[in-house]
């Protein structure tokens, strides 16, 4: 009798299945509608909330301002300090006799005012011993000054710390890093939250400095931007950040611009040019790939375009080479490198820079499935040569060769790629600098002078040719994997085999895109190199 009832049963089931799948096919599009929650709406990234920020070569406290913000040090107050100190009753003096303020470094100490004819706040930040300050240590000061100011019930501050001492550092860089400080602390994380965070009370921020320093202004203004672009599109989920969206931020872009025009290849026209690499990534996905390029024409019509590219993996999986769930959800961020680069077209454009520049993403979503791309695949790559997939995980050189390239038709002075590409060189050089690799030595010290002025470093690792053995295969020009020993200069050097034709470097972002702590969340990087870059390029053509 039991096992009667254990037929019935088994049999009704069966039976139950069947019809549930006879309706899924029947009515495929109503089974989808009813499964997957409606998701976020797609933020426009032109809707760009900034502080508005000024200069005044007014001496406190007679700005109009509800808030003043002054330096004191271990040794005494700067001059700023003092003069508001004397028109506020000797208040900092006092604070500092009773111990209350000590000017130690990192200090920062908010004092309301009462029965003043000027500001309702002090905020007081200490700068500590001596009179020099390093850069990082002034970018430090700022951010600290910035994260308090915004937290304050006031609408409008007025910033005295240009006149701190920097050590090679002009008043035109102070003021381009408060303005970046500024940008950093107003920043608010959006993309999928039903609650927006309440706007913060400060509107109006101005910074001591002369005439001299309004171009810095403009381009600290125009770097925020280009960050606050950057970090949008990385922070958002990979079902709203596809292939597909990443092209339409780009051809967005070209709209709100003059200068700047936008290409998109879809997954035809990559097939017509023999794009047989990039397309091996996303073959696996639902989501199409794209090739978006954005060509800036600010210089003149005969000078060669300095290229910049991108690695846009809008979401990570590994492929059939499946990545552990630990840090799978960390893969929305594998866009980085195509969000910098839509990041820094968006500054460069609105600086309005005097050089043609191109920029380029290569896009593709790496998903397992029945026609994802097999470890030991051989693929055709655009530039004729064949790739032996050995491992699918290794996919973002794979979107990147082809579009080095495709790149060469432009007969570029340089090109420049941005990618969230080995996890080698995270182990290498941890969360602060950037890898570099470079075929021209003149380039790599380009890019690292710029990382050093913007405060954005990269660290130069060698192309070296012994270990380009690695990449030796019997059933493919190359392979896309070496034995995983320098993985990180493996990688570069795969690259490198694509990109002969010009001057060429390769910046690995894997450690720098993002920040783990106190929460993940994009840092914007390299956007801020990228632009000092860009500028530095501009001032020695002339421009």
């Amino acid at each position: 009798m039991g096992y009667l009832l254990l037929y019935w049963a088994i049999r009704r089931y069966l039976q139950f299945l069947s019809t549930r799948c006879r309706v899924a096919s029947a009515f495929p599009e109503v089974i989808r509608a009813t499964s997957l929650e409606v998701p976020p709406t797609r933020p426009s990234l032109r809707e760009t909330v900034l502080l508005d920020i000024h200069l005044t070569q007014t001496p406190p406290p007679a700005a109009h301002s509800d808030c003043v913000v002054v330096a004191v040090g271990s040794g005494g107050l700067s001059e700023s300090a003092q003069r508001a100190d004397s028109l506020a009753q000797n208040i900092i003096s006092t604070l500092l006799e009773r111990g209350t303020v000590s000017g130690e470094f990192g200090e920062v100490v908010a004092v309301p005012l009462a029965n003043t004819s000027g500001p309702d706040h002090l905020l007081i930040i200490g700068t500590g011993a001596g009179s020099a300050k390093s850069p990082q240590e002034y970018r430090t000061l700022m951010a600290a000054a910035c994260d308090r100011l915004v937290q304050l019930p006031i609408a409008a501050a007025t910033a005295y710390l240009t006149e701190l001492e920097v050590t090679g550092r002009s008043d035109g860089w102070k003021i381009q890093q408060q303005v970046i400080a500024a940008g950093e602390a107003i920043y608010q994380v959006g993309g999928g939250k039903r609650q927006v965070a309440k706007q913060r009370p400060l509107q109006r921020l101005t910074l001591a400095g002369g005439v001299d320093c309004r171009a810095a202004l403009a381009q600290g203004l125009a770097m925020v931007e280009g960050i606050k672009t950057c970090k949008d599109l990385s922070n958002l989920p990979a079902n709203l950040c596809t292939p597909t969206y990443l092209a339409e931020q780009a051809q967005e872009l070209a709209q709100h611009h003059e200068r700047l025009s936008t290409t998109v290849l879809d997954e035809a026209a990559m097939g017509e040019l023999g794009m047989g690499a990039l397309l091996s990534v996303g073959a696996g996905s639902a989501q199409d790939s794209r090739l978006a390029v954005m060509h800036y024409r600010g210089g003149d019509p005969e000078q060669p375009p300095h290229v910049i590219l991108g690695k846009g993996i809008t979401f990570d999986t590994g492929g059939i080479f499946l990545k552990n769930r630990a840090g799978m959800a960390m893969m929305k961020y594998d866009m980085g490198g195509a969000a910098a680069v839509i990041g820094t077209m968006t500054a460069a454009a609105r600086l309005g820079l005097d050089l043609n520049i191109i920029g380029v993403i290569a896009c593709a979503e790496n998903m397992p499935g029945s026609r994802a791309t097999k470890p030991s695949d051989v693929v055709t790559s655009m530039s004729g040569k064949t790739v032996e997939v050995l491992n699918t995980d290794a996919e973002g050189r794979l979107v990147l060769c082809d579009a080095l390239t495709y790149i060469e038709r432009f007969t570029p002075a340089s090109v420049v790629d941005v990618a969230t590409l080995t996890g080698a060189c995270v182990v290498a050089l941890g969360q602060h600098y950037s890898g570099l690799f470079a075929n021209r030595q003149e380039l790599a010290d380009r890019l690292l002078a710029a990382g050093r002025e913007s405060l954005d470093e990269a660290w130069q690792l060698p192309l070296s040719a012994q270990d380009m053995s690695q990449l030796d295969t019997d059933f493919a020009d190359i392979a896309n994997m070496g034995d995983g020993t320098a993985a990180a200069v493996v990688a570069a050097l795969f690259l490198s085999r694509f990109a002969g034709a010009y001057p060429w470097a390769h910046l690995d972002i894997s450690g720098t895109a993002k920040r783990a702590k106190p929460t993940v969340r994009a840092t914007g990087r390299p956007v801020p190199l990228l632009m000092q870059y860009l500028l530095d390029l501009q001032a020695d053509s002339g421009g």
